[in-house]
């Protein structure tokens, strides 16, 4: 197995997320423990909250300055990656190492201090997509909660307004049969009769045809 095999396993077991990942604190091959079998949590890298990102949209620095990484840090990574991106895609990789490092000595900058600066980078970038991650599952189970509170609300009033369209029905129904035993009480007296009351009333009202 290639050295660039093993690191590339290694930069995923240690920050990138993956199905395999989803082991006991302390297993091995565990992401989040260190070269003593004790758990550390990438969750807690950052020292002030990290910007949301809206829209999409991460503020890099701004997510480093959150995990403590400073602008020196950084400029250290940004160089390197600007170093290796301006080098013709076909340059064999011997050759692009050999091209950074004389580079990167001419600036003075230990190779050590640039990886130290890019694992603290994705070490904050993690715990950036994780915290984001937890926010995001509180978020979806505070609305679904909503939902359910809501469509709970829905069926309460649909309830409601059926039992008001029952009782209405029922009403209705009970006033008609009613008005029919009066109306027995009134052609008992004759139509005639009927209306020359309600015509000498002045609170009756004939009935509207």
């Amino acid at each position: 197995m290639s050295d660039k095999k093993n690191w590339g396993q290694t930069v995923m077991g240690w920050f990138v997320v993956s199905d395999d990942d989803a082991q006991p604190d302390g297993a091995p091959g565990d992401p989040d423990a260190d070269a003593a079998g004790t758990t550390r949590s990438v969750d807690q890298v950052f020292v002030t909250n990290p910007p949301a990102a809206t829209g999409g949209s991460v503020d890099f620095d701004a997510v480093f300055e959150a995990a403590g990484i400073g602008s020196d840090e950084r400029q250290r990574v940004a160089k390197t990656m600007e170093l290796l991106r301006a080098l013709p895609a076909d340059t064999p990789t011997p050759v692009k190492k050999q091209i950074v490092e004389a580079s990167l000595n001419a600036f003075g900058v230990p190779i050590d201090q640039i990886i130290g600066s890019g694992v603290s980078e994705i070490q904050a970038l993690e715990g950036y997509i994780r915290a984001g991650a937890a926010d995001s599952q509180q978020v979806l189970a505070d609305g679904e909660q909503r939902i359910k509170t809501l469509e709970d609300q829905v069926r309460q009033l649909r309830a409601v307004m059926e039992q008001r369209v029952q009782e209405q029905q029922t009403a209705v129904r009970a006033c008609n049969e009613r008005k029919l035993l009066i109306q027995q009480v009134l052609e008992f007296f004759g139509q005639e009769a009927v209306a020359r009351v309600v015509q000498a009333s002045p609170k009756l009202q004939a009935p509207r045809r």
